[in-house]
């Protein structure tokens, strides 16, 4: 959960200033620069998967399953998660059998994910420049980060580029719902989540958050948007009433 610049991490500017203007102004946006997003995953890293689970009622560990199970990962696959936070989507590859490895932009988040699994290749790095060799992976995942990319077409063209013809995508990704659980999410999201952010560490984090979901395409623009960017076979489910999206879709030929 993330330009790539990362499932990036990035912490306010410090207080005073202009830049701590900006920065304000960031948060309360949805759009931090790279290096904003870095620092603010940074210091939310030590209580990032506690607040995984309590903002989706632990359905978030299913949808990582679910994520696994649609991009079809088996024993051998050459897997590449980016954003990926303290690495449960990339632990749950590898134990299908793949070879992963798994990048972020925040240091504080692999440190994590390498406590949990040391022999996962974990590699700190920026999604819009791998540092990969075209064509190097079967399959590639994206678990609620891909939003943190700066510029998401050229995010989802480095995908495309390190993916072998014919390999798969999964992204995973907080979108807005409309249907009849929208005035639930705007309560949930816009009021509880930064009041919790307010007793924890990287509090303005949890103000971002919301933010940055409500300016994220809807699946259907992210789905244009991945047709556009080399993938072909695109489809996209959604779960918890719209609340959630996982797309998935092939590299062209």
């Amino acid at each position: 959960m993330g330009t790539v610049t990362g499932v990036g991490s990035t912490e306010p500017a410090k207080s005073g200033g202009a830049g701590s203007a900006g920065a304000g102004a960031g948060i309360q946006s949805g759009t931090l620069p790279p290096e904003g997003v870095q620092r603010m995953f940074d210091r939310i890293a030590p209580v990032y998967d506690v607040m995984n689970r309590v903002m989706t009622a632990g359905l978030d560990r299913r949808w990582r399953a679910i994520t696994l199970n649609e991009v079809g990962v088996q024993r051998g696959d050459r897997l590449l998660d980016v954003c990926c936070g303290t690495g449960d989507l990339a632990i749950g590859a590898q134990a299908r059998g793949a070879e992963v490895t798994g990048l972020d932009f925040s240091a504080q988040m692999l440190e994590r994910a390498r406590r949990k699994q040391p022999e996962i290749e974990w590699v700190q790095g920026d999604a819009l420049a791998l540092p990969f060799e075209d064509a190097s992976f079967d399959e590639a995942t994206v678990g609620f980060g891909v939003r943190n990319v700066a510029d998401l077409g050229g995010g989802l063209r480095e995908l495309r580029r390190v993916l072998e013809p014919g390999g798969r995508v999964g992204i995973l990704e907080i979108t807005t719902p409309t249907g009849v659980l929208a005035p639930f999410y705007r309560v949930w999201f816009d009021r509880v989540v930064p009041l919790l952010g307010k007793v924890l560490p990287g509090g303005a984090a949890y103000t971002y958050l919301p933010a940055s979901v409500r300016r994220f395409p809807a699946p259907e623009a992210l789905a244009d948007l991945l047709a556009e960017s080399g993938f072909a076979n695109v489809r996209y489910r959604t779960f918890a009433g719209g609340i959630v999206a996982l797309h998935v879709a092939e590299a062209s030929e």
